[in-house]
């Protein structure tokens, strides 16, 4: 690392825009005090959790111009026309699985001859993520699913998670919440998926086994939550194996439709890697056997495993109808065979001072004494998808997309 070494925190320039931060007040000071010659400073804004004037009161320096930073940070994507040249960006990027909508801006990050950290591919040496705000998407996805169920049911309506000041708000909201023997479909096993059950338990919905979950109905709530080798299966018929579904998605096919018979709600937490199976088609969705009404997509893979996902929704307005005849997206809570759908793709921006001090936290912890000193065990590296401008060696695949070939 250099005598001096200077992080910017941006201000958020996607539309809609991200209230969220990587580092709160605090621990932007910690990180000056903790690493010797590391200075920070921040980009003012009008629109984060945090006013200028914590950062300012916590000793951390307000300048608009980061051209002499070494590293700018921020959240979400980076506005393509307010790239700096030759920067190293660190942000979740989405680029790594051929995202369609952010060809441009990998485009313009390479002809930029920046180098871009994902935050996303930040891993230790056995692949376990290191910073997310996953579990903060679960807790505000699965509290989305249950306002649905209070519109679409006319139980009445629940304020939005961003109408409350902290998650101990939330938290008292759930208490009251009062459901019908709904049944909940959960995937995943990872920390967006924990956020979730912590919301679903908190409101009253248990728990039944996967046998129990297809064969049985219940006065109140239950939820199944749903691995891998319950929702995929080989396509050689021979038995499910982790590492061959690690190193082979693409050979195995959907095995998920007798829970889309069974389920009210899909909550979906799960990591899906784009070679792997659908879940199910919109053929499938057609069929009067298809029970899921609502769908909270807290994954949103555009284009993806759930095809009723035709869209990223926003905060301001989160639901959407999916009918599965046409295809097409609908007026929220229409009546028929309409599957609603929840698929805000920033999910922790609605609870951002609690999601900002989780990530902050890991990403002191954890990145920043491999980012600021000596990266031997190659964290930084296996993040690093751009290298002034090309691509590094683990993201050569991106190659086609980045010319604009695919």
């Amino acid at each position: 690392m250099p005598k001096h070494y200077k992080i910017g925190i941006l201000k958020e320039t996607k539309v809609p825009p991200d209230r969220r931060v990587p580092l709160a007040p605090n621990q932007a000071a910690e990180v000056m005090r903790k690493f010797e010659n590391v200075e920070v400073v921040v980009q003012p804004s009008e629109i984060r959790c945090y006013k200028d004037a914590e950062y300012k009161n916590a000793g951390v320096p307000l300048q608009d111009d980061l051209s002499d930073c070494d590293l700018l940070i921020g959240v979400k994507e980076t506005k393509i026309n307010a790239i700096l040249p030759g920067k190293t960006y660190m942000e979740f990027a989405h680029v790594a699985k051929k995202q369609p909508h952010n060809q441009n801006l990998i485009q313009a990050f390479a002809a930029n001859k920046n180098s871009i950290i994902d935050y996303e591919y930040l891993t230790d040496q056995k692949g376990v993520r290191l910073v997310a705000f996953g579990h903060w998407a679960g807790v505000v996805g699965a509290y989305n699913a249950l306002r649905a169920i209070y519109i679409k049911n006319k139980i009445g309506e629940l304020p939005p998670a961003h109408a409350l000041h902290d998650y101990n708000e939330l938290k008292g909201v759930l208490k009251d919440i009062k459901l019908p023997g709904l049944k909940f479909v959960l995937t995943g096993g990872g920390r967006v998926a924990g956020g979730a059950i912590e919301v679903l338990e908190q409101a009253g919905i248990k728990e039944v086994s996967h046998d129990d979950f297809l064969s049985k109905d219940f006065d109140g709530p239950v939820y199944a939550r749903l691995d891998p080798w319950h929702y995929a299966r080989r396509k050689d018929g021979k038995p499910f194996e982790w590492d061959y579904w690690v190193s082979n998605p693409a050979e195995h096919e959907s095995a998920f439709l007798p829970y889309a018979h069974s389920a009210d709600v899909f909550v979906a937490c799960h990591y899906w890697d784009y070679r792997s199976p659908h879940f199910f088609t919109i053929e499938d969705m057609k069929q009067p056997d298809f029970r899921i009404s609502i769908i909270a997509d807290v994954s949103c893979d555009i284009p993806g495993p759930i095809p009723s996902t035709i869209k990223a929704s926003t905060i301001a307005e989160p639901f959407f109808d999916f009918n599965p005849v046409t295809g097409k997206e609908e007026p929220p809570f229409g009546c028929g065979q309409n599957v609603t759908v929840m698929s805000v793709d920033n999910l922790p921006g609605e609870l951002p001072r609690d999601a900002s001090e989780f990530f902050g936290r890991l990403l002191i912890d954890k990145v920043f004494p491999h980012l600021l000193c000596d990266d031997c065990d190659g964290v930084i590296e296996r993040a690093t998808i751009l290298k002034d401008g090309k691509l590094t060696p683990r993201y050569a695949y991106l190659q086609d997309y980045l010319d604009g070939k695919e």
